[in-house]
């Protein structure tokens, strides 16, 4: 744990009791801050007692006398309302940051030389975070990860020379991290996601950009080319005189790293370079995947790894659970796990990676549901559709592509697997799930999602085929 010092003898309140907060909490009194604790929820509410946490309701405080308010990430700050904490808060003139903040202030605090990577974008912020910490590892680097992935980022191992940082943000992160001053910030992309929280695209855009805000000469941007919001972003960054390198899986870039078909180059010393292959590593299978190695490279050897190492380590990548993540094959049908794909430009990329596709897709839908996806369509063999989603995504598809209304995922998974099956060996099948939705509809998060579909393909004992009519 990273005990927070820097907020010795501070009156703090923590809103909202997840997995953030409660890290936060405990980090604060280790720290010696007076320390609050609240949550809308009884759920919440009790998981800090269990904690042993200082339980208190932040409506009966004298807000006068705080100096900070934590609150968690998923909790509104501006849109479509600032929540009541945010605004008793606003109105006495009480600082309000999340957890990130106490962490970027401490490492400060410390002064330790702890390098940290920082990673945002709308899709592939996990897998580029889980590969760069693999290569920090893989080199012989004492690395973790954490923030919006896996672990509180103040539940990670304390600051000490020569231990690495890596953490995904989210937009709800970065919006709360004023002084967040990474070694090497990577934006990977920019699309429409989370517009209720952040008002419009741009103000979403805006957000993202954060991560370099405090970014000087001795920082690495590391941006991605293939939209015109990142591309702006860069502009700005490179004006300021912080060292920018793009990175793009479309086309070439003058510095930074791109992908073209499984290759990645560098154009370097005035000579294009062939600094690695993607060829066979199925961890990191299709062209979004080729923009997350060369953001993971373009940051890792900004801390000083070899490419020789880099190399390697690529080939090591396990790959990231829920994300294109290859369960099993059954004869000639493979089943991959995409449940993390809950956004329609999270689920093209999965898409674009197959053909002969039978698409598990549904749940909570997003706005702009999935007709942004119908120039794939004909990669797929048949829909299977699921959730509360099912009714419109079946709309969408119309005739196009042959539908199931499996409603469940269990009946989803056992329905594909027999077409896939029954389509003879001639071919390669793919099973996919790569919902384009939230799960909130059946499930608590697309992690139980996906663990839901392990467990559904695992039970397929043999090559299921249906019976053919005589």
């Amino acid at each position: 744990m990273i005990e927070a010092h820097s907020f010795k003898g501070r009156k703090v309140a923590v809103f909202g009791m997840g997995m953030s907060g409660l890290a936060a909490a405990r980090s604060l009194i280790a720290g010696g801050a007076e320390t609050m604790v609240w949550d809308d929820g009884e759920k919440g509410r009790d998981a800090a007692v269990a904690a042993g946490l200082p339980v208190r309701d932040l409506r009966e405080i004298d807000w006068r006398a705080l100096d900070s308010l934590v609150l968690a990430p998923g909790v509104p700050l501006t849109h479509p309302e600032p929540h009541w904490t945010v605004k008793l808060a606003e109105a006495n003139g009480v600082e309000i940051i999340g957890d990130t903040e106490i962490f970027f202030r401490e490492r400060r605090r410390v002064g330790a030389n702890c390098p940290v990577i920082a990673i945002t974008g709308t899709n592939g912020k996990s897998t580029t975070t889980a590969l760069s910490n693999h290569l920090l590892n893989a080199a012989g680097r004492a690395s973790v990860c954490g923030g919006n992935i896996g672990r509180a980022v103040l539940d990670l191992p304390p600051f000490v020379d020569g231990q690495h940082y890596v953490l995904e943000l989210s937009s709800f992160q970065l919006d709360l991290t004023p002084s967040l001053d990474p070694d090497a910030g990577i934006l990977l992309n920019i699309t429409p996601d989370h517009i209720d929280r952040h008002g419009s695209l741009e103000g979403y855009a805006a957000v993202k950009e954060k991560l370099f805000a405090n970014m000087t000469g001795g920082g690495t941007a590391v941006i991605g080319a293939d939209d015109a919001l990142c591309d702006a972003i860069a502009a700005r960054a490179e004006a300021r005189g912080v060292r920018t390198l793009r990175i793009s899986s479309t086309k070439p870039v003058a510095t930074g790293i791109y992908g073209e078909g499984s290759g990645l180059f560098e154009l370097a010393d005035g000579a294009l370079q062939n600094r690695a292959s993607l060829s066979g590593i199925g961890s990191l299978r299709g062209a979004h995947n080729a923009q997350n190695a060369a953001a993971a490279l373009a940051a890792t050897r900004s801390l000083g790894l070899p490419w020789a190492t880099l190399v390697e380590g690529l080939q090591s990548f396990p790959g990231l659970a829920h994300r294109m993540q290859e369960i099993r094959r059954i004869g000639h049908v493979l089943f991959v796990n995409d449940s993390k794909a809950t956004n329609a430009d999270a689920a093209e990329r999965a898409l674009l990676s197959f053909t002969n596709i039978y698409w598990i897709a549904g749940g909570k839908p997003k706005a702009g549901g999935i007709e942004p996806l119908a120039p794939f369509f004909p990669r797929i063999k048949k829909a299977y559709l699921i959730g509360v989603a099912a009714e419109e995504f079946a709309q969408t598809i119309g005739g196009r592509v042959p539908v199931s209304m499996a409603r469940t995922l269990d009946r989803a998974v056992a329905e594909a697997a027999a077409d896939a099956a029954a389509q003879g060996s001639g071919e390669d099948a793919v099973v996919l799930l790569s919902p384009a939705c939230a799960s909130y509809d059946q499930y608590p998060n697309f992690e139980i999602r996906g663990d839901a579909f392990r467990a559904a393909v695992e039970a397929l004992s043999a090559p299921p085929a249906k019976e053919k009519a005589a």
